[in-house]
């Protein structure tokens, strides 16, 4: 992966948790993702960026590990947490969180919930 790095804080009440995520801001970043990614650090992901709100689904084609996605609205609000599980074929399921949405994390399979992070948590960018 040779995307730039960047700490983020996501914001649980008075809890803050850091992540070190891969940013991921153009269509061909976006396209590939965590394809063919056979590690993912504990403490880091993907950081998907898109440049307005955007409605549909994620696929895990070619992904090689489980994940799980938050997708987030323009202020950095989780609005939907979802997990997912690799597809190596052509026939892959789309995870779509049914709502507009414009930034959104991909993790280690369960990741949030073992960190106790929760739809209508906080992300800070900066």
């Amino acid at each position: 992966m040779r995307n730039r790095m960047k700490t983020i804080k996501i914001l649980s009440g008075y809890r803050e948790t850091r992540l070190m995520v891969h940013v991921s801001d153009t269509p061909r970043k976006i396209e590939k993702g965590l394809m063919f990614v056979e590690i993912l650090p504990e403490n880091e992901g993907m950081l998907f960026v898109f440049p307005g709100k955007i409605y549909g689904g994620f696929w895990m084609k070619n992904t090689c590990i489980p994940l799980s996605i938050a997708f987030l609205d323009s202020d950095g609000e989780i609005l939907k947490i979802l997990d997912m599980q690799p597809c190596q074929g052509n026939d892959c399921p789309i995870y779509n969180p049914e709502r507009f949405y414009q930034y959104a994390i991909e993790v280690n399979l369960g990741w949030f919930e073992k960190n106790q992070i929760k739809e209508g948590d906080y992300v800070k960018f900066d």
